[in-house]
């Protein structure tokens, strides 16, 4: 399902140079970062040293910001605290996956690259040798990315050079694969007649979860497996044949359990167990069952809360604090779900609509904030981060959205901004027990700047 999503498009995008609520945006231009392969990375320094001696002096990416956004607009009653900010237009290739930590922002996309950003200025950017890049997490000083290819592979920032990435590592090990590689107890069968290393993905890597102290990482993949790794050592622990078609989606959430989404249509549960010096995964229950796909999972681990978004537009949610019991659903998109965020009390869902959908959950009620628009292709990933200039008494998240119109756009979120009012147009409700059926439609960005109704 995924896939369909994923296809290339012809043709080249360009975001008219307007900003929120009519105002200008100013256009940045940033030196290119030369594309060579990872293992050859710019041992002799930053390659934004002198942009002016470059050959590829014209950068295909853009910094477009708001060049007099000020606070009256947004203290006006007529406008939601939630604004679009800026634009990171990119022409390379489509946007598949986000990571943010602190002020660095990474990037990746179809064009095998990822692009480091920090302040919303370009960086640094290295390049994979193959395999668009799917998914993105950050450990510590190291940065994990999954592939098309099925592979894994582990970057690290250079200790005399932060702008320079090296690449240290693939998951499997070569290693570990050649030791498994030669014994019979190493294969496991995969189609008739057909075997393969057991710890190894045969597909596509399509998500990777840390889990909660970070000393894991869990991998997803098309050939409906998801794999366990420990962090310290790159050792692959599990395997588990966990779908029966390809998951779409894994999450390490609280209390030890783990959460998988699959093209299968089901959420299923796994219980994470100490056995001697190693872990045990054992699976627990099955969450949701239903015909369209499973495409996204979030866990906000505050709230401990579990989202599942699907093919069909809705986002379904459980609760540990009702036993895992179903909570409500979420509708606010008319194509499928394809990246969930969680943070705070804040659940955001992007969508194939191109849409955004901001949500503030109140005790087991959920009020629809915003719907954010101005993509001009699918929303394929969210990454979030505290906004740490925001006032003490209000909580405030900076919110990145990446999409199959090759640009970044980069939000500023409030907690406190009002609910949506009541929209003949289309309705963003929550099914939750004490929630109210039908909720405002409140002024979103179109991607001429304007405010504008939802149609």
């Amino acid at each position: 399902m995924e896939s369909i999503w994923g296809r290339k498009r012809s043709g080249r995008i360009f975001l008219e140079e307007t900003g929120s609520v009519g105002q200008k945006f100013g256009r940045l231009k940033n030196s290119i970062f030369a594309e060579e392969d990872s293992s050859m990375a710019a041992d002799s320094g930053s390659p934004y040293n002198d942009s002016s001696s470059s050959p590829l002096r014209k950068s295909p990416w853009s910094f477009h910001v708001a060049s007099n956004c000020n606070s009256s607009a947004i203290e006006d009653t007529n406008f939601s605290p939630n604004m679009l900010m800026g634009s990171l237009i990119r022409e390379e290739g489509h946007i598949y996956s986000l990571a943010a930590s602190g002020d660095m922002l990474y990037t990746g996309s179809d064009s095998k690259n990822i692009r480091v950003w920090r302040k919303q200025k370009e960086f640094s950017g290295f390049k994979s040798n193959s395999g668009l890049v799917k998914t993105i997490v950050i450990a510590g000083e190291r940065i994990f990315t999954g592939h098309q290819d099925g592979k894994i592979r582990v970057w690290k920032i250079s200790n005399k050079n932060s702008s320079v990435h090296k690449r240290v590592g693939t998951l499997p090990t070569f290693k570990d694969y050649l030791k498994n590689s030669i014994k019979p107890s190493g294969y496991v069968e995969v189609k008739s007649n057909r075997s393969a290393v057991w710890l190894k993905h045969l597909d596509a890597i399509s998500c990777l979860s840390l889990n909660e102290d970070k000393t894991l990482i869990y991998s997803a993949s098309w050939d409906k497996t998801f794999k366990v790794w420990r962090v310290s050592d790159s050792k692959c622990l599990e395997s588990i044949q966990s779908h029966d078609d390809a998951v779409n989606s894994v999450v390490a959430g609280f209390d030890g359990l783990v959460f998988t989404g699959s093209a299968d249509g089901t959420v299923k549960v796994w219980r994470r167990e100490l056995q001697g010096k190693g872990t045990k995964h054992f699976f627990s229950q099955t969450l949701l069952k239903q015909e369209c796909a499973v495409t996204a999972l979030v866990v906000n681990p505050d709230a401990t809360i579990v989202y599942c978004g699907s093919s069909d537009g809705l986002v379904n949610f459980w609760g540990r604090q009702n036993h895992l019991s179903h909570g409500g659903v979420l509708r606010g998109h008319k194509l499928a779900v394809l990246c969930l965020v969680a943070a705070g009390n804040l659940v955001i869902s992007g969508s194939a609509d191109m849409g955004i959908s901001v949500w503030r959950r109140s005790g087991s009620e959920h009020l629809c904030l915003s719907m954010l628009t101005g993509h001009t292709g699918p929303v394929k990933c969210l990454a979030i981060e505290r906004d740490h200039e925001s006032a003490s008494d209000e909580i405030r998240w900076i919110l990145y959205s990446g999409s199959l119109d090759k640009s970044v756009k980069i939000w500023r979120i409030s907690e406190r901004a009002p609910p949506m009012m009541q929209s003949q147009n289309q309705l963003y409700s929550s099914d939750s027990k004490r929630m109210q059926n039908s909720l405002t439609v409140a002024p979103s960005f179109s991607s001429h700047g304007r405010i504008s109704q939802r149609k």
